[in-house]
C-alpha cells in the first residue's frame, strides 16, 4: 500500500504579492529615474459579467502600483474595422505600454486579425505572432502571463524543473503551447495531451510534473496522479450543481457550505481531493495560478514600458527588487 505522502500547498496568493511588491518598487525606481509612469490599456468589446471583473481586478492592480490604465469599452455590435481602428490609436499613444484585448471577443470578429494589430512591443499577453516566434525561438520575448505565472510560482517555490518530465494536459494557444516552450527552456522533457492523446492517465502518470489546462471540471482524477509529482492546475470551473459540489467535495466540507451560501464555487481541472497525500507539491483553486496571471501582467506592462522608453541597453529597472 502507498504511504501518504505529506502534500505541500503551492501559495499563487503570496507569490502573486511577492511579484507586485517588486513591481512596485522598480516603478518608483522608473519614477526617480526620469517620471516614467507604465501605462496599460484593456479593450473590452461587449458587456459580459465575467469578463468586467476581470478587467476591474487589474484596473485595482494597476492603481495599487502607481500604473496608469485606461479600459476601453465598446459595444458588441463593434465590427472589425472600428476594433483595429482602436487599437491602432492606442498603438500610437506613447503614453501606454500595454495593450490587452480581452477575450472572447464577440462572434463575427477575427480574432485572429485583431491580436495582430497589437503592436508587438506593447503586447502584454504574449499573442502577437512576432512574440510567439520568439518565445519559440528562445529569443527574449513578452510572454503570455499564465504559464508565465506558473514558471515564477514554480521557481520561487524551489520546485527543481531540470531534467523533469512535465506533462501538459491542454493545447492552447494561451497556456499549453507557450508553458510547453517555457519548460523547454528550463530543461524539461515536454508532453503534450489534447482530446486525442490515448490512455490520457497512463501517459499523466509518467508525469514529474503535470500541469492541468483544458476546462473540464474534475477531469483528472487519482487515476492521473503519479506519486511524488508536482501537480499544477489551471482550470477555474464555476459549478452551480449543488449535487456535484457535494460529490466532490464531501458531505460536511467547508466548500459544500460556502456553496450553500453564495449558490456557486470554482473547481479546478483536476479533482480537489484526489491530490492530496500522494502528489508532493499542488497549486489549489482559487488560490493558486490564477493570482499570478494578474501580477505577472503589471510585471510585462513594466518590462514593455521599460523597453519602449529607450532603456534597451539596461537589463532591468533600477531596483534591488527582482521580477521574471
Amino acid at each position: 500500500m502507498q504511504a501518504r505522502i505529506d502534500t505541500r500547498r503551492l501559495d499563487g496568493r503570496r507569490v502573486a504579492q511577492e511579484v507586485k511588491r517588486e513591481v512596485r518598487e522598480r516603478i518608483d525606481g522608473l519614477e526617480r529615474l526620469g517620471g516614467l509612469v507604465p501605462g496599460l490599456a484593456a479593450v473590452l468589446v461587449g458587456d459580459d459579467p465575467a469578463s468586467r471583473t476581470y478587467l476591474s481586478s487589474k484596473t485595482k492592480t494597476c492603481r495599487e502600483l502607481d500604473i496608469h490604465s485606461e479600459l476601453l469599452q465598446l459595444p458588441a455590435e463593434t465590427t472589425n474595422r472600428q476594433l483595429l481602428a482602436e487599437i491602432g490609436r492606442l498603438n500610437r499613444d506613447d503614453s501606454i505600454d500595454g495593450i490587452l484585448v480581452q477575450l472572447p471577443l464577440p462572434e463575427g470578429i477575427d480574432t485572429h486579425t485583431v491580436l495582430s494589430s497589437v503592436h508587438p512591443a506593447k503586447d502584454v499577453d504574449g499573442f502577437h505572432p512576432l512574440n510567439v516566434g520568439r518565445l519559440t525561438l528562445g529569443q527574449p520575448a513578452l510572454a503570455p502571463c499564465t504559464p508565465l505565472g506558473i514558471v515564477e510560482l514554480l521557481k520561487r517555490e524551489s520546485i527543481v524543473l531540470e531534467g523533469k518530465h512535465a506533462v501538459i494536459v491542454g493545447r492552447s494557444n494561451i497556456v499549453g503551447k507557450p508553458l510547453a516552450q517555457m519548460l523547454l527552456q528550463e530543461n524539461c522533457t515536454v508532453t503534450i495531451c489534447h482530446s486525442r492523446t490515448r490512455q490520457l492517465s497512463e501517459v499523466c502518470r509518467r508525469a514529474d510534473l503535470l500541469v492541468a489546462a483544458i476546462g473540464r471540471p474534475a477531469m483528472l482524477t487519482r487515476d492521473f496522479i503519479k506519486p511524488g509529482v508536482v501537480v499544477v492546475d489551471v482550470g477555474v470551473n464555476r459549478l452551480e450543481d449543488e449535487e456535484q459540489v457535494r460529490r466532490l467535495f464531501g458531505e460536511g466540507s467547508t466548500r459544500l457550505e460556502s456553496f450553500q451560501r453564495r449558490g456557486s464555487t470554482l473547481v479546478g481541472d483536476v479533482h480537489p481531493r484526489d491530490p492530496w497525500g500522494v502528489a508532493a507539491a499542488v497549486t489549489p483553486v482559487p488560490g493558486g495560478v490564477g493570482p499570478l496571471t494578474i501580477a505577472m501582467l503589471m510585471s510585462n506592462t513594466l518590462r514593455a514600458c521599460w523597453l519602449r522608453r529607450g532603456q534597451s541597453g539596461r537589463k532591468s529597472p533600477p531596483s534591488e527588487a527582482r521580477t521574471s
